[in-house]
């Protein structure tokens, strides 16, 4: 799985950020996000990015599929 970023609806509420600092920030210029780790690596970093997607008041975050990480 990889987290996805669409800046163009960030609205720079900061939810991700509270939800996994690890993971995200936001670009001081103008709040929007900003990916950190953009590939969970375990349980516990996937379970905090679909808290950061559940929870973005903007709809910005998204999880996908991660094509070098899919088998065959």
């Amino acid at each position: 799985m990889r987290i996805v970023a669409d800046t163009q609806r960030c609205v720079g509420a900061g939810q991700c950020v509270l939800a996994d600092p690890e993971a995200f920030d936001q670009h001081d210029s103008d709040g929007t996000v900003s990916i950190l780790r953009p590939v969970p690596t375990n349980a516990d970093e996937l379970a905090k990015a679909k808290e950061a997607v559940a929870i973005c008041p903007g709809r910005a975050l998204s999880l996908r599929e991660d094509s070098a990480t899919t088998t065959g």
